[in-house]
């Protein structure tokens, strides 16, 4: 079975070719240089970008798997969540060509995407504690099957990766900002500053970080003269601790064996570093997918959209974009 993959919830138009459930084509094109000037994404100009992109990034992934439309058997399309206007680009493109082509089509949740796009370069054993952190997104899945998930916690305020982007604004450093926080933070001192951590006790596995971030506000007005990548580890240092001690903490209480860490935050060193030596120490194995099944790609929704397509479920052309979609249900 040969299965395209689009994606467009956001900022990157991808698509992906699996060929009996392996990746055969993967390309993204990223929209950084359209965005970098404003601090983060414009809604308007991330939807006119995939217009502009989507289909040549379908052909590039056709092209290098070696494969043509005739030779597709289904699609697979973000329909949400994420930016309307970017979603409903990548959605129409597949609708157009599983009309035209007689194609059956399945639009998948992106946070599913994430939550199975480890299981593109190993096999996971089912369930496994899931800890999805992105630009938009931070929450803690019991992942039980392929359509079966758990919500344990989510955060309360800003997700992980605003945290490093606003961060980042504030510090003059750019965006995407969480990159250079971290590569950055590689030459600090991640002692030198004592950010607050937020600790919801009622929350069960909730997360917070709008305190982190006000924290760092204040700092720089307050004038404070530390080095630059003391400040950056000294913050990265307190988002990447907000979010081990929740996720070990379920970890222990669910006697899950097996952590994943996927999602855009997924790639930060300082996480990886800290979430594997913590989570080994207590005996669990901690597996994080390789940097490019990380950030928004079309393969993790190619691989979600084959295992529905397999089990014969399908959409029609009524399927319409979805802002907000959550997955699971709150335990």
């Amino acid at each position: 079975m040969i299965v395209l993959g689009i994606e467009s919830s956001c900022d990157d138009s991808a698509a992906a070719v699996l060929q009996d459930g392996v990746l055969a084509a993967s390309v993204v094109s990223s929209q950084h240089a359209v965005h970098g000037p404003y601090g983060g994404v414009v809604p308007e100009l991330a939807s006119r970008e995939h217009v502009r992109h989507v289909l040549a990034v379908i052909d590039g992934a056709l092209a290098q798997a070696g494969v043509g439309l005739d030779d597709v058997d289904g699609i697979a399309v973000t329909r949400g969540p994420g930016l309307v206007g970017s979603l409903l680009v990548g959605l129409q493109v597949a609708k157009g060509i599983a009309f035209q082509r007689g194609l059956p089509f399945v639009g998948v949740n992106h946070l599913e995407g994430h939550l199975l796009a480890i299981l593109l370069d190993r096999q996971v054993a089912f369930p496994y504690l899931g800890l999805l952190v992105s630009g938009g997104h931070t929450s803690l899945y019991l992942v039980e099957d392929v359509g079966r998930y758990r919500q344990l916690g989510r955060t309360r305020d800003d997700a992980a990766g605003e945290a490093f982007d606003k961060g980042a604004k504030m510090l003059g450093l750019g965006f995407p900002g969480g990159r250079v926080i971290d590569q950055r933070a590689q030459n600090g001192d991640r002692t030198a500053i004592r950010f607050p951590r937020a600790s919801i006790k009622r929350g069960g596995y909730d997360f917070s970080f709008s305190g982190v971030k006000t924290s760092l506000r204040q700092h720089l007005l307050d004038g404070a003269t530390h080095a630059l990548d003391d400040v950056c580890a000294s913050y990265q240092e307190a988002i990447i601790d907000m979010l081990v001690q929740p996720t070990l903490r379920a970890a222990e209480d669910l006697a899950a064996t097996t952590i994943v860490v996927s999602g855009g935050v997924s790639a930060n060193s300082r996480l990886r570093t800290a979430m594997t030596a913590a989570g080994t120490a207590a005996g669990f194995d901690v597996a994080f997918p390789r940097f490019a099944y990380c950030t928004d790609n079309a393969a993790m929704i190619g691989y979600a959209g084959r295992a529905r397509l397999l089990r014969g479920e399908r959409h029609d052309l009524t399927l319409n974009a979805a802002a907000t979609l959550p997955i699971g249900v709150d335990v």
